[in-house]
């Protein structure tokens, strides 16, 4: 007969099973190898932000581009271009883009086997969210001048930009969530290439549209590969171990069957 803490011990397995137990087994080097990228995307992150913030501080360096590419960019205005860039301003805005992040949440929380990989997606989103809703206020730098705007006038502090990094953690996490389990590079690399266009057609709306510097995107990208780096960090020392050469076929073949990869 069960005792109440037998019980109690089963639910927890159970609960453990369903919302973190999501294991794979790889080679020492691939485990490392994750190691090391999450390391490298945080330093990588954090030196190219300072590099960035200190240049928009001090008004030198890599802030010389923002004026320029600003014109350039306005240069290029028309009127089928405007409505194009409106539309993605407001699919990847504060209203649609939250939307589009709960569903997407929600939903493979409930198809998924696991639902370690959304609550990891929705973490690391917060985690983008607090880090802009500090800095911003904190930084308080201004907007390129209201008559450039070409929606609503923005007056809130524009560095870093929250559209910006929104869009990149949401794209580069979800890719690497979902890509890290499929066995096909070219399928993943493709994913990433896809991202990344997205990402920079974001930035090119933002400054476009008049509501952003260029170095304002620059130091979200930044601080959005330090997002993904821990996210990265957190979802190996969760999920991968090292097995013998056995063990790491035995667990490539059952990723290998329908259904096993990807959002499962």
């Amino acid at each position: 007969m069960a005792t109440p803490t037998t019980e109690r011990q089963g639910r927890l397995r159970r609960f453990n099973e369903r919302f973190l137990v999501e294991e794979r087994v790889v080679p020492a080097a691939a485990r490392r190898g994750l190691q090391l990228t999450a390391v490298g995307l945080i330093v990588v992150g954090l030196v190219g932000f300072l590099v960035v913030f200190d240049s928009v501080a001090e008004a030198d360096d890599l802030s010389r581009i923002d004026a320029p590419v600003e014109a350039w960019l306005q240069t290029a205005r028309s009127d089928w271009l405007t409505v194009v860039m409106s539309v993605i301003a407001v699919v990847f805005g504060p209203v649609v883009m939250p939307i589009i992040i709960v569903i997407t949440t929600v939903v493979w929380g409930v198809l998924a086997k696991h639902a370690w990989r959304p609550l990891l997606l929705a973490g690391g989103m917060l985690l983008g969210v607090i880090v802009v809703q500090v800095m911003a206020p904190l930084i308080d730098r201004e907007r390129p001048p209201a008559q450039d705007m070409l929606m609503d006038v923005d007056t809130t502090a524009s560095f870093p930009s929250g559209h910006v990094m929104g869009v990149a953690d949401f794209l580069l996490i979800t890719t690497y969530l979902v890509f890290s389990r499929h066995r096909n590079r070219r399928i993943a690399v493709s994913a990433y290439t896809v991202a990344i266009a997205v990402i920079a057609l974001t930035a090119a709306c933002r400054i476009y549209l008049g509501y952003h510097w260029a170095t304002d995107a620059l130091g979200s990208i930044c601080l959005s590969l330090v997002v993904l780096g821990i996210v990265i960090a957190v979802d190996t020392w969760r999920t991968v171990r090292v097995g013998t050469p056995e063990e790491v076929a035995a667990s490539e073949a059952a990723a290998e069957r329908p259904g096993n990869e990807g959002l499962g």
